[in-house]
Parts: structure tokens; sequence; C-alpha cells
């Protein structure tokens, strides 16, 4: 039997458009986070989400992080724009999560929603940190 780690890492990757719902979205993840027995040890902001990819690869290569979580929404405009930002953003964490073998998780909210809807989903970042904390604790078996 493999011994658990003694404290999960997470990083966060965090979208500052939209501030005042990512910044709930924030404070309930560090806060689930710590309810979980894990921490939070680097945060990073990024302009909007369309930016996170870099941001979760500098995370990734950081040997201290354990998992990296996203945190965000994408509020529908008045084109397909918030589709096709949220389609290339999950994409490309995902790779990123298979070819640093480390979890990254999608606390990012939309597309196709409200501002309103966005700010119901807040809870999105307990789930996010929720699954990052699961996928360390069954990788490390």
């Amino acid at each position: 039997m493999k011994k658990e780690k003694e404290e999960i890492k997470l990083g966060f990757v965090v979208s500052e458009f939209h501030r005042d719902i990512t910044y709930q979205m924030e404070i309930l993840g560090k806060e689930h986070a710590a309810f979980l027995g894990a921490k939070v040890v680097r945060t990073l902001y990024t302009p909007g989400t369309f930016d996170m990819p870099l941001a979760v690869k500098k995370m990734l290569n950081d040997e201290e992080v354990d998992a990296v979580v996203t945190l965000g929404c994408i509020i529908e405009g008045a084109t397909e724009h918030d589709k096709m930002i949220a389609s290339q953003l999950t994409r490309k964490i995902m790779d990123l999560s298979l070819e640093h073998e480390k979890p990254v998780t999608l606390g990012v909210s939309g597309p196709g929603m409200t501002r309103l809807e966005a700010q119901e989903r807040v809870d999105y970042a307990k789930r996010a940190v929720e699954a990052a904390v699961k996928m360390v604790k069954r990788l490390a078996d």
C-alpha cells in the first residue's frame, strides 16, 4: 500500500475577466481546498480564459504543484466567440494535463450563459477543487 500524500498542493489559474465573479470563485475554491486538507501554493492570474493555457503550462512545470485548478467564466456575447474560446481552452488544458501527467481541472463555467447564470455557477470552483484533490489521491495509488 502506498503512503498517501501528506498535503495536496494546488495551483490556481484565475481569469481576471469578469473579476467580480472570478474573485468569488477564487475565495470559494481556496476555502474548499482548506476544508479538504489541500493547500493553494501558487496563484497565477490571466487577462481572460483564452490566456489560461500558457499559465497552466507554467504551473504544471512547478514541482511543488500536484494539480492545477482553472477558474473563470465565459459569458455569451453577440457572436459565437464564447463557444470558440471554451472549445479551445478545454482541449488545450486537457492536452497539457496528459502531457505533464498532472491533473488540470475545469472550474470555468460557460459558454452560452448570461452574467446571472455565471453568478449562479460560482460553486463550479468547489467542484474543480474537489476533482483536483480526488485525482491527485487516485493517481498516487
